[in-house]
């Protein structure tokens, strides 16, 4: 920085730049475009030297934006982003043919004169006068670099890119102080460097290693005579001269070019003339920028890095300033995606279901204990065409997802079950379960004002022979929605509150879910990311972890290399390791021998849920291993679609369940993640079936009356003092099972008050 000498006097380089800020004005007017008159500007004479003084004297340079590189767990690229696709590299590794040329045609006296040429702004006065008009203008390279750099740092501002480049006297005044600071700083060799870096070449090309590549398919060190003619003659008009869109305009300006750098002596007048006889040799690579490029599907995975990046104050306090270090680029985002995982991901959601199917397919999986995202995609590809979509259907509307998410049907019931056994409830738990009931009221909330179902509002189960009493384990492995409505109507919506607060389990568009009964049976839309995260809870022995998708990030500024902090994956413990175990063991069940035996792997331990929403809208299947948890949904994204009578993935539905259509997609993708990893083991509990002929009858209401009969299935006497609604299903007076009520059960109804009597012959289903 130039420094005042002792006594207050000018240093060497203010003192130029005060003479020339005068000296130039008139060979600045003439020499450039058409300008205002100075007056006009408020830039005469003697304002002028004042004018000059006050502008800073230091040009403060932005770090040149460049592309982004966005790589799997592995070091496999994903995709590269960039606001403006540039990769910055010194002079050594730029032809010297590019360097002679571009110095040739724009500023053949570079490194003869200092920041102005006096002698080039003679010569543009000279031409202009006799042209009548602006036949020629007189910026060095220095000045031209001073330029681009105001455009660099308006970014994609149309109104800073119109005044950095606007044709006034001012800005040209500007323009010249800060070339003459950055001649005395950088040295003409620095200069060249940066110009090669900064300028624009057409075709989306900032700098010559980006044009090269695009161009030629090749770095800028092996650029050719001719190449290098081309990309310098590029510069003056990116638009005119673009060798892929006007081959002969292009030709032209190119044997200007190399015309020009015979005359000035860099090469011979022979090279020039077999130069301009030579082909273009364009070998064009085409852009390949965003997302949309990505490689194995992984485009909705990238936009997540996106989202996260831009989202998280660990990259920058405001939205704003994230936007800029994102837009800035340089960046090589490391992630936690595995490229085994994704690949078996897309293989299996090709396989079931096709793009062309009127609903659609999105799995996430994700890692228990540490939250990594290892695999994230959907059957509808990543773009803006037909069948294809931005929208990413694995995760909430924060995230470039659906608006709410979509429901989630029965694989919510976990939920329910985890948070009645962190109250106390016995993994035995029995409740009436009738085929088909009004929702039980008042239920509690977590405020002082329950739940009361003023609609009179019913549930039932999914068919007619579906009817209880149930045990938990037989209740989650068959999915019965009447069992687990009288679980949450008996412990309460709080617990169940709490307990989706500890996994995270929001809606879609980030809201809490709402303290009703229904959301025992998935009422309301969750993510897949969401459901995937959490059950991953139940496989690391009740440890949440938030999902991450991002390892590390350097940033390249300049010729250096520096790291960004990351968001870390927070882990906290959402139940007790009793409770995820006995929830793996139930969940186990339903893979065994319940709803999910479509989609159970059978070389390791696996445990999940089916799930299926009103009229067939949505079909769900969660499920995982010790080391590997997953989501798979199905449906409509508009929700306006029933999937019965339907064919999806070539294979005709009469209708969708939870276990033939999410269910399979989930098995192939985590059989194909697995392959070849560690299978580990559930530390599973005991649950010992349902007796179904000894008698020995749990009259359990939501209480604790017990009934407890002798006996075979033809006694008599069956009775319950301390359960009423056991003593309705579990005994008659005929040996038989009793019909199941239809009607509304008055509140307390379920809380036994004292143990039952005996009751010989009494049949548990």
């Amino acid at each position: 920085m130039p420094m005042k000498r002792s006594g207050g006097g000018l240093s060497l380089t203010q003192q130029a730049a005060k003479f020339l800020g005068v000296s130039v004005l008139a060979g600045a007017v003439m020499a450039g475009i058409a300008l205002p008159a100075a007056g006009a500007l408020g830039l005469a004479a003697k304002g002028s030297v004042e004018g000059f003084d006050e502008i800073p004297a230091n040009l403060k340079t932005p770090p040149l934006s460049q592309r982004t590189t966005i790589l799997d767990n592995e070091g496999g690229q994903i995709a590269q982003v960039y606001s403006r696709d540039r990769t910055v590299v010194d002079l050594k590794s730029i032809s010297p043919y590019m360097q002679k040329a571009i110095v040739a045609i724009e500023d053949s006296r570079f490194y003869q004169h200092g920041a102005i040429d006096l002698k080039g702004v003679l010569r543009a006065v000279n031409q202009n006068a006799q042209s009548g008009g602006v036949a020629q203008g007189a910026s060095t390279l220095t000045q031209q670099y001073v330029k681009n750099v105001f455009v660099e740092e308006a970014g994609d501002d149309p109104t800073k890119v119109a005044q950095a480049t606007q044709q006034t006297l001012g800005r040209k005044i500007k323009e010249l102080k800060y070339a003459i600071q950055v001649e005395e700083e950088l040295g003409k060799k620095k200069i060249l460097e940066n110009y090669l870096n900064i300028t624009f070449f057409g075709e989306q090309a900032y700098g010559v290693e980006a044009a090269s590549q695009r161009y030629f398919s090749k770095h800028a060190k092996d650029l050719n005579l001719q190449e290098s003619a081309l990309l310098a003659g590029i510069v003056q008009s990116p638009t005119r001269y673009d060798p892929v869109n006007d081959e002969a305009e292009a030709t032209k300006r190119r044997n200007t070019v190399l015309a020009r750098m015979a005359e000035v002596g860099d090469i011979s007048k022979g090279e020039a003339d077999k130069a301009m006889k030579a082909p273009l040799g364009l070998k064009v690579t085409e852009p390949k920028n965003g997302c949309i490029t990505a490689v194995q599907g992984g485009g909705f995975f990238c936009k997540y890095i996106e989202a996260e990046f831009l989202s998280d104050p660990v990259f920058g306090k405001t939205r704003e300033t994230r936007q800029q270090i994102w837009n800035q680029g340089g960046l090589t985002i490391h992630t936690t995606l595995d490229p085994q995982s994704q690949a078996s991901v897309q293989a299996s959601l090709k396989k079931h279901v096709y793009k062309t199917d009127s609903v659609a397919a999105a799995a996430v999986l994700v890692e228990p204990g540490t939250g990594k995202i290892l695999g994230m995609g959907q059957s509808k590809p990543y773009g803006y065409g037909k069948n294809q979509t931005e929208i990413n259907y694995a995760v909430g509307s924060d995230m470039g997802g659906s608006n709410y998410g979509f429901p989630t049907g029965s694989t919510f019931k976990p939920f329910v079950t985890a948070a009645a056994l962190e109250q106390g409830k016995s993994p035995n738990q029995s409740y009436s379960s009738p085929y088909s009931m009004e929702y039980p009221s008042p239920v509690q909330t977590c405020g002082s004002k329950p739940w009361v179902n003023t609609e009179k509002a019913k549930v039932e189960n999914e068919s007619e022979s579906e009817h209880g009493p149930y045990e938990l384990k037989e209740a989650m492995a068959k999915s019965v929605n009447t069992y687990f409505v009288q679980m949450i109507s008996d412990i309460g919506l709080c617990p169940v509150v709490n307990m989706t607060n500890k996994l995270r389990v929001v809606q879609g568009n980030g809201d809490k879910l709402p303290e009703v009964p229904a959301i025992a049976l998935g009422s309301k839309g969750i993510s897949p990311l969401t459901m995937a995260t959490a059950y991953a809870a139940f496989a690391s022995r009740g440890m949440y972890c938030t999902p991450i998708a991002i390892d590390s990030i350097t940033q390249k500024v300049g010729d250096k290399q520096k790291s960004l902090a990351v968001p870390k994956s927070t882990c906290s413990r959402a139940m007790s390791e009793k409770t995820a175990d006995t929830v793996n063991s139930l969940l186990k069940g339903v893979v065994d021998s319940g709803t999910g035996q479509e989609a159970g792997l059978t070389d390791r331990d696996n445990a999940g849920k089916t799930g299926t929403t009103d009229e067939r809208k949505n079909a769900w299947f969660v499920g995982y291993t010790p080391n590997l948890s997953g989501a798979v949904w199905v449906g409509s994204a508009m929700q306006n679609i029933s999937m019965e009578g339907i064919t999806i993935g070539g294979v005709y539905h009469a209708q969708v369940y939870g276990a033939d259509t999410p269910g399979p997609i989930w098995k192939d993708a985590m059989t194909g993640a697995l392959a070849g990893k560690d299978s580990p083991s559930f530390n599973l509990v005991d649950i010992p079936d349902p007796d179904k002929g000894n008698g020995n009858g749990n009259g359990n209401g939501n209480g604790n009356g017990n009934g407890n009969g002798n006996g075979g299935d033809d006694g008599n006497n069956g009775d319950n003092t301390g359960g009423l609604f056991a003593g309705l299903t579990t005994g008659g007076t005929d040996g038989s099972t009793s019909p199941e009520p239809t009607y509304s059960f008055p509140t307390g109804l379920f809380e036994g008050q004292e143990n039952g009597g005996n009751g010989n012959g009494g049949r548990r289903n």
